[in-house]
Parts: C-alpha cells; sequence; structure tokens
C-alpha cells in the first residue's frame, strides 16, 4: 500500500482546460501515455460523450464552475502545471483564461501553458488579427503574474490544408497564395503541437515561448508538397498581392453580421494573409527540445486526406 501511495506522489499532475476539445482530447492523451495524472477540468454542460471518453481513457474529471474561484482554486490544488486548450472569443482567451490563472496562482502552482497556439502573433501589431489580439490582450495578464508561462507557438495547422483553408486547391490541382510564393510559413499538425505541449507540461524548465514547426514551406514548397502526395502536378495561382488580400478581408468582414463564430470566413483570412506577410514567422524553431517526437511533413498530411 505503502509503495503505491508513493508511485502516485511522484506522478506529476497536470490541470487541463479545454479537454474536450480535439487539441485538448489529444493532450490528455498524450499526457496519460507520459504516465502523468491528467485533472480534465469541465463544465456541467459538457459534452458528456466527450466527458465519459476521457474518464475511459484514465484522465480524472472534474466539474467545476469557473466563475467560482475557491472552487476552481481547489481544482487546481497540488498540480505542477496548468495547461489551457480552450478556444473562443473574448470571452473565454481573455475572461475564462485569466480566471483560470488567477486559480492556478492562488493555488500555487509553479507553471501555466496559455491557449496560445498559433502563428507569433508577438510580431503583430494590435488590431492586425482579431482572434490573435486576444492572445495578446491575455498575454499582458499572464506576464503581471508570478506564475512561470510557457506559450506554444506552432504557426498554422498543417491539418487545415486538407480543407477548411482554402489553399490547396485540389479541384483544380493549384496552390493559391497572395504576395510573394517565396515566402517561408510554419506548419504543425494538431498531433504533433498535442504531443509537443505534453512533452512541455511534464519539463519543469521551458521558456517563455517553444516555436515549433513540422514544415517550414513556402508557396513553392506548399505546390511541390501537394504534386507529392498526390502524384499529380500541381501549378500556382496568385490571386494578388497583400494589398488586394486587405482589401478583401474589410469587405468580407463587413458584409459579414456580428456573430459569435470564433473562424468566420475573414478571420481565417486575415490569418492567411499574416502568414504570407512573413511577420510571424518562427524562429528560431525548438524541434529538438524533444527528440521522441516524431515531425509529420506537409506531404504526408495532404496524402491522407
Amino acid at each position: 500500500m505503502e509503495n503505491n501511495t508513493t508511485s502516485t506522489l511522484q506522478k506529476p499532475t497536470i490541470v487541463l482546460a479545454g479537454a474536450t476539445g480535439d487539441l485538448g482530447g489529444r493532450i490528455a492523451k498524450a499526457l496519460l501515455e507520459k504516465g502523468a495524472i491528467v485533472r480534465a477540468l469541465v463544465r456541467d454542460d459538457s459534452d458528456q460523450a466527450k466527458v465519459y471518453t476521457l474518464q475511459r481513457s484514465g484522465a480524472t474529471i472534474c466539474e467545476v464552475d469557473f466563475h467560482n474561484a475557491a472552487e476552481l482554486a481547489n481544482a487546481c490544488e497540488g498540480a505542477t502545471c496548468v495547461v489551457s486548450a480552450l478556444s473562443g472569443l473574448h470571452y473565454v482567451i481573455v475572461g475564462i483564461q485569466t480566471l483560470l490563472l488567477n486559480a492556478a496562482v492562488a493555488a500555487g502552482v509553479p507553471r501555466f501553458i496559455p491557449s496560445d497556439f498559433a502563428i507569433d502573433f508577438t510580431k503583430l501589431p494590435y488590431g492586425n488579427n482579431r482572434n490573435l489580439d486576444l492572445r495578446k490582450e491575455f498575454k499582458e495578464r499572464l506576464d503581471k503574474t508570478p506564475i512561470a508561462a510557457t506559450s506554444i507557438l506552432n504557426g498554422m495547422f498543417a491539418d487545415l490544408l486538407t480543407g477548411q483553408a482554402p489553399i490547396v486547391l485540389f479541384p483544380i490541382k493549384k496552390v493559391m497564395y497572395y504576395g510573394n510564393p517565396n515566402q517561408l510559413m510554419d506548419f504543425t499538425t494538431i498531433q504533433n503541437t498535442a504531443d509537443y505541449t505534453a512533452a512541455a507540461a511534464l519539463d519543469p524548465n521551458t521558456p517563455r515561448y517553444l516555436r515549433i514547426a513540422g514544415d517550414v514551406l513556402s508557396t513553392r514548397g506548399l505546390q511541390k508538397a501537394a504534386s507529392k502526395a498526390t502524384g499529380e502536378e500541381f501549378g500556382l495561382f496568385r490571386v494578388g498581392g497583400l494589398g488586394l488580400l486587405n482589401t478583401i478581408i474589410k469587405i468580407t468582414k463587413a458584409l459579414t453580421p456580428t456573430s459569435k463564430e470564433v473562424f468566420p470566413a475573414w478571420q481565417g483570412m486575415q490569418y492567411m494573409r499574416d502568414m504570407f506577410t512573413g511577420l510571424p514567422k518562427l524562429e528560431p524553431l525548438d524541434n529538438d527540445r524533444y527528440p521522441e517526437i516524431k515531425w509529420t511533413t506537409v506531404a504526408e498530411v495532404l496524402a491522407k486526406r
């Protein structure tokens, strides 16, 4: 009995918010595979099927009211790191994450990983990208606390290239772009991001930022990757310069009624525009920090579409 208790005490406890989402669920699984105790924070209205899947995989389910400070701090008690994989707009990324951050500080948790999984928004000015502005706003709050924070920046999720991000146009065998076809961009799969986040959550000595990219390609590189993945020759389709894309974004945004969508069409355009500028390019990359991770290339992602 004593040995079991000692073994349990030696296992790190990671508190995870957003575990019912795609990225969060993968982080939970990766942490469990590494032998961590995963305390998944869920709400009373969380998808019960997803909660059950988490529980069945070995995660400890902790139903909390994020607006109850004492309850949330209690849920964070004894953790070595709090990881946020929350997704949403201002209410979630700034509001709920701030409540989670305050609870982590109150509980004496030494480390916090925010839901910053993106291109390097620290290099972008305010007003450039709505969703990244929210992360900049939360960063200002996070950096004023005594907790050791680590943001993981992964560029764009490579998985989106198979359909959600209209860059690789399979029906017409073209790769669409604006601006310079030689501008390098960062792409990382959701799974690689989750595996890396799990490793970072269990690493007590992470720096403020960790930058990763499963693949670094220009538009011409995407063209070659698509050709390799399909066995068919892809061409380039230049729509215009970045000025044109900015105009299209403004028009699309003006014509879109105010909604609670996290990723309306114009938001995706803002993200693409920023990548095409090269401003948020990730440098230097920290891929080698956890050598056990096998990085997935864009060609491999496209081949599995």
